[in-house]
């Protein structure tokens, strides 16, 4: 490591004040003794051209791998010249710390730098919310909450704060954000879409991908490094509108399904994101796990080459999904040669990276995988790790340590969820709280949980239940926004057997168990059976109730609705949970609205805007798209009783 930082330092001030514009030709002649590709006032064209020129097959291949953390020593690393390791959710087995992920990182980090030519690794993971792998991480609400904001410079510095405590850990490269429009709310990835609307998930994800990009002010960078770091948008293409039960996977029912949309759909409906996405710079593309009429979009050449690489001019890297290449065919080979030669990149392997070496190594001897889609592939790959100067940082930025939840970020997913809670009904005067009321009743798990606030995604893949996230909870918030002579009361049964009489306000939370991806398919998106049961618990011990709904979707409550004075929806705040009380005791105001149609009953599924304009009475949602009370949303509905 030294000797390469002294190589680096060497060939900086040999340079002297020689400079080009970074990525564009140039005549600056290399600096002597020092190969091209390490000299960073080098154009970056130059300088992949350059490391291409040098790389024997056994090294671009293993470029082209991607194992998960859990499959392969750190010694590996060298052994293949692998070019990415990637964790997937609760990839570590320590204390989730920023120090454990620090380590792991550099870990690997450290053998990549003893190859023969020292290419350092991208390692990747899925911080969709925040660093969400690290406790003690600031973790932002979920996409669904951010859609929820219609806030396009808030995502913008999400982005970037992610980034940034990304950094101070060593990791580069984020798989997010998800830039799907999902059009069935009963998807498990329904929260993180920003919502069913093609020109608000496109808004939002570009403004994330800048945030998490760019270059920010103040931070010092490397000479020849036009980004900071580099964000994926994902799932390439038309993950949000597979049809229910296509599903190849057992237990799933539209993650990983078929869509069957014509290709003006698709093209109107799905890839304007990834447009403008190309067009924002975006570094990374993941291929989807579901098909496109019957066709695994990892073997989708037309798709991924003709029309993301050359249509739109695309020259990142297309990776992988999860072991996705392997679903293409049951014969390996066959699968890996048919998703190589479709356009796949790197593949996030994520086990068995051995075979996968070995199987591209006889495809090329055969003629099977041309090697010039080899040196394309390479090529992507190096070129974004030469643009987010990880030749001259591989270790990221320590300095970036006091960044990770710091107040400021805090301050910032604070107002992130004030602003993504949407008021769905508020009759009586239940909203705002006053803060001198004697008597406030609290129920529900959710309000004292972090993880359920959180939602899939959060320290494991699945989330977690209790409350291990560092964190402020709702019943925090609660405490701190009441005055201080009012009585709090907590239970999370709604069960209260020492209070007697009845207090002015109650507030409820419901919460869905955390899940991700196909795990949280559902055909039933109604309220639990204990969640029912808790409002009819709390119901008559109050004068005014308040229902606070935590999920990653909306939820079927037509049955419940009158029960509650009250109802908001909060979706998953993340790690400060305490700013929905600041919004419910009217601190703030609300100014959320829906990002997608709130449905009346499970028979409406799948509803969204495009298949529910102009419908009326039973027909139409329960609340459309872009509902909300408070400042800037609509008006109230009137109430349809329905059978």
């Amino acid at each position: 490591m030294k000797l390469l930082v002294n190589l680096f330092l060497a060939a900086i001030l040999l340079a002297g004040c020689a400079r080009s514009t970074p990525g564009t030709a140039s005549d600056a002649s290399p600096t002597p003794d020092i190969p091209r590709y390490l000299d960073p006032t080098q154009p970056v064209e130059a300088r992949v051209e350059d490391l291409l020129s040098r790389m024997t097959l056994e090294e671009k291949i293993g470029q082209m791998t991607q194992p998960e953390n859990n499959s392969i020593p750190p010694a590996d690393v060298k052994t293949f010249f692998i070019g990415s390791v990637l964790s997937g959710g609760g990839g570590i087995s320590q204390d989730n710390s920023l120090q454990d992920w620090t380590d792991l990182a550099h870990r690997y980090q450290e053998q990549a730098l003893q190859t023969r030519l020292a290419i350092p690794i991208l390692f990747g993971v899925d911080s969709v919310h925040g660093f969400n792998h690290v406790n003690g991480a600031t973790i932002f609400p979920h996409n669904i909450g951010l859609g929820a904001t219609r806030d396009v410079e808030l995502v913008r510095q999400i982005g970037q704060a992610t980034a940034e405590e990304m950094l101070a850990a060593g990791i580069h490269w984020n798989f997010a954000p998800v830039v799907a429009v999902p059009q069935d709310v009963r998807w498990g990835r329904t929260y993180e879409g920003f919502g069913e609307d093609t020109t608000l998930v496109t808004e939002l994800s570009v403004a994330y991908i800048d945030g998490f990009q760019s270059l920010p002010d103040g931070h010092p960078v490397t000479p020849g490094q036009e980004y900071w770091a580099a964000a994926t948008a994902k799932h390439f293409l038309g993950d949000g509108g597979t049809i229910w039960a296509s599903s190849r996977m057992d237990d799933y029912m539209l993650d990983q399904g078929n869509l069957q949309a014509n290709e003006e759909t698709l093209r109107r409906l799905y890839l304007t994101p990834y447009v403008a996405a190309v067009d924002q710079g975006v570094l990374s593309v993941m291929a989807s796990f579901s098909s496109w009429r019957g066709i695994k979009m990892h073997a989708q050449q037309y798709l991924l080459t003709e029309v993301l690489k050359d249509e739109l001019g695309f020259k990142g890297m297309i990776v992988s999904d999860w072991g996705g290449i392997d679903q293409i065919d049951a014969d390996y080979y066959t699968a890996v040669v048919t998703a190589i030669n479709a356009g796949i990149d790197m593949n996030m392997v994520p086990y068995d990276y051995r075979g996968f070496i070995a199987t591209m190594q006889q495809a090329v001897e055969n003629g099977d995988i041309p090697e010039a889609r080899i040196d394309d592939a390479v090529r992507r790959i190096l070129r974004v790790k030469f643009l987010v100067g990880l030749f001259e940082n591989p270790y990221g930025d320590p300095a970036l340590a006091g960044t990770v939840r710091s107040e400021e970020h805090r301050d910032l997913a604070r107002q992130a969820v004030r602003e993504s809670l949407v008021l769905l009904r508020n009759e009586n005067d239940a909203l705002p709280i006053d803060p001198a009321t004697q008597v406030i009743l609290v129920a529900g798990e959710g309000a004292s949980s972090t993880g359920l606030q959180s939602g899939g995604w959060t320290l494991e893949w699945q989330g977690v239940s209790g409350s291990e996230l560092q964190g402020t909870t709702l019943l925090d918030g609660i405490l701190a926004s009441a005055a201080a002579d009012s009585q709090v009361l907590y239970s999370n049964t709604g069960l209260f057997p020492d209070f007697a009489g009845t207090a002015p306000v109650g507030v409820v939370v419901v919460a869905e168990p955390p899940y991700a991806e196909g795990v949280g398919d559902a055909a039933d998106i109604g309220l639990s059976a204990a969640d029912i049961q808790l409002i009819q618990n709390v119901r008559p011990l109050v004068d005014r109730l308040v229902v606070v709904i935590l999920s990653g979707r909306p939820k079927v409550i037509t049955d419940q609705f009158l029960s509650a004075d009250a109802w908001v929806a909060a979706w998953l705040p993340g790690s400060e949970g305490d700013a929905v009380a600041q919004v419910l005791f009217g601190e703030y105001p609300f100014t959320g609205t829906l990002p997608y149609s709130w449905p009346r009953s499970n028979e409406q599924l799948p509803l969204n805007i495009n298949n529910s304009a102009g419908s009326t009475g039973c027909e139409a949602p329960l609340f459309s798209y872009g509902y909300g009370l408070g400042q800037g949303g609509s008006q109230p509905i009137g109430w349809i009783d329905c059978p």
